[in-house]
């Protein structure tokens, strides 16, 4: 834990003097509302006992002196409530920016295993309240200590017995707080975890709501949704129970102060131990000391909340990323597309069943491979050894005689284009999304791009043209004008090596033959492998590839496969029947 708080620390470092200023300002406030209530007893001990004249002035101008003390809690409260949120909120942006950085760094096989509603509840509310804690906290603990420690001071040195009625009950607070804090930490966290998975179902389902609609089921989304529902209400309810208890319990202690104090004061006055100036003294400086006796303990309820996130915080930012640069590793500015697979074999890190099995292939720069095979037969996984979004678990993967774990990650990737079945379109514009191929290109590139990849007549029909919003994910986009897109995209971008995961197998006829044409003018001249559902779009590729469960099964140009009469033309024709 300290080296957690260590951590915690130091995002304070770039705002040290803000924090300073802040602490500063919170010392000042506390010390202004010890001095008030003494001014308070001055005047109703000493002053109200001078001749009415001289009264009158002292009064005046100890008033005067009170409202500038006035003032100057106000002009320190509103500091410490203005720059402090904004010294928070400057740490959160800190935080946010370095867990989503750390989110960009993360492999497919992380992403693989979470649910997007989840990982955005550690980016928003969690980092919230994480921010609250840090401005919060320090001023909270500053001030309640100045508050308390002062106010016993001060008491102590007016009367002992007072004092120790009054302070008699702090212990008693401490210990009730600290037994409610300890089961409302646990409530707090199911809580968290509750609404992560509420947000997690809310995201699925937006993103889905085509299909929800498209079956006419609402309902059955309800019945989903009020499941999470119910299990977050009741985890609520339950820190509820706590938090009320907490609340009722300390209200009623520091009422009880007030009484104890009242009855031990008006008994000592009768003994004629103690003065009413005194009483009325203590029962100034009863709130000024029970008001911070909460706020330290609300400080640990803020604590066990902010800690509980920065603690989820911290176990995302401890997860390492498996596809990482190796130490050495070069950039390649310019490579040739020569490709070789050297005994590769592949599992998943969650399945111990081998995808790839001792694969050994070489293709060479400008060839066009085409993979086909049943579901499940490692064509897309082959294709993802390439780009490292998986690492080998055996032999190696070349390109132009370098193993890729020697070449730096964003050096191998910017030399690969990819063009998959489900296209991803970003929320903006047309322009936008061709754009994100080579994000300085200029108006002109983006255009001659599109118009490569057939897109541009289609671009030109919308309403505002490149410049019209495409809705999430593309929505306001046909299949074939999506696909288009993104092909646009990877001439924009221009690699040496492409990757066509089943790029046009969703489509139709029409859309696929278009499609296909601005596929076959992007591989010209560079090494591209296609993995294909419909055999007909591979026919002239100068080798496919038939994958099984085994492995290579398979590979021949396309007349070569059917004169073999096996797997791949028993396929050909299953498809040429149908």
């Amino acid at each position: 834990m300290g080296q957690k708080l260590k951590k915690l620390a130091s995002y304070y470092r770039p705002y040290l003097p803000l924090f300073l200023a802040d602490m500063f300002f919170a010392i000042l406030g506390a010390g202004v509302t010890l001095v008030i209530p003494l001014i308070v007893r001055y005047i109703t001990d000493r002053v109200i006992t001078l001749e009415s004249q001289a009264a009158l002035d002292k009064i005046t101008v100890l008033g005067v002196v009170m409202l500038a003390l006035v003032a100057i809690e106000c002009f320190c409260n509103y500091f410490i409530s203005n720059y402090g949120h904004v010294m928070g909120a400057k740490i959160e942006y800190d935080m946010r920016a370095e867990i989503f950085e750390h989110y960009q760094k993360l492999s497919f096989s992380f992403f693989n295993n979470q649910k997007v509603g989840q990982l955005m509840s550690r980016i928003t509310s969690d980092l919230f309240d994480i921010s609250e804690l840090l401005h919060h906290g320090p001023e909270d603990l500053v001030i309640s200590l100045i508050k308390i420690v002062g106010s016993f001071v001060i008491l102590i040195n007016i009367d002992r017995k007072l004092t120790l009625v009054a302070f008699a009950f702090v212990p008693v607070m401490l210990v009730y707080a600290a037994y409610f804090n300890t089961r409302m930490k646990r409530a707090f966290k199911r809580n968290r975890v509750k609404i992560a998975e509420i947000n997690s179902q809310i995201e699925d389902n937006l993103s889905g709501i085509r299909v929800v609609k498209s079956f006419a089921n609402e309902d059955v989304e309800m019945e989903k949704f009020e499941q999470g529902n119910q299990g977050f209400l009741a985890a609520k309810k339950n820190s509820y129970i706590y938090m009320a208890g907490y609340h009722s319990g300390l209200g009623a202690l520091t009422t009880m102060i007030t009484i104890a104090v009242l009855v031990a004061g008006a008994v000592l006055i009768t003994h004629g131990q103690v003065s009413v100036t005194d009483l009325i003294t203590f029962l100034l400086y009863i709130n000024t000391f029970t008001e911070p006796v909460k706020k330290l303990i609300n400080f640990t309820e803020q604590f066990q909340n902010g800690y509980t996130g920065y603690e989820r915080f911290m176990e995302m930012m401890a997860i390492e990323p498996d596809i990482v640069d190796r130490s050495g590793a070069v950039e390649i500015p310019q490579i040739k597309g020569d490709i070789s697979f050297e005994d590769v074999s592949f599992h998943y890190e969650e399945n111990t069943e081998t995808v790839l099995h001792h694969i050994n292939l070489e293709v060479h720069a400008g060839s066009y491979m085409a993979l086909v095979g049943s579901s499940g037969a490692g064509k897309s996984t082959l294709c993802s050894l390439i780009p490292r979004f998986y690492d080998v678990t055996e032999g190696a993967v070349k390109i132009d005689g370098i193993d890729i774990r020697d070449i730096k990650l964003k050096s191998l990737r910017s030399k690969i284009g990819i063009v998959q079945q489900d296209v991803y379109l970003f929320v903006g514009t047309v322009m936008d999304n061709i754009r994100y191929g080579k994000p300085k290109a200029s108006r002109e590139e983006v255009i001659e791009a599109a118009k490569n990849a057939n897109a541009h007549e289609f671009i030109m029909a919308l309403p505002n043209g490149y410049d019209t919003d495409i809705g999430q994910r593309g929505v306001k986009l046909s299949g074939g004008q999506k696909q288009r897109l993104s092909i646009a995209r990877v001439f924009l971008k221009n690699p040496p090596i492409l990757i066509f995961d089943e790029a046009t197998s969703a489509l139709d006829n029409e859309s696929e033959k278009v499609v296909q044409e601005s596929l076959e003018k992007l591989a010209k001249n560079r090494t591209t492998f296609v993995i294909a559902h419909r055999l007909s779009t591979i026919r002239n590729a100068q080798k496919i590839l038939v994958l099984t469960d085994t492995g290579i099964e398979e590979e021949g140009s396309h007349k070569e496969l059917l004169e073999k009469d096996g797997i791949y033309a028993k396929l050909y024709q299953m498809q040429f029947a149908g």
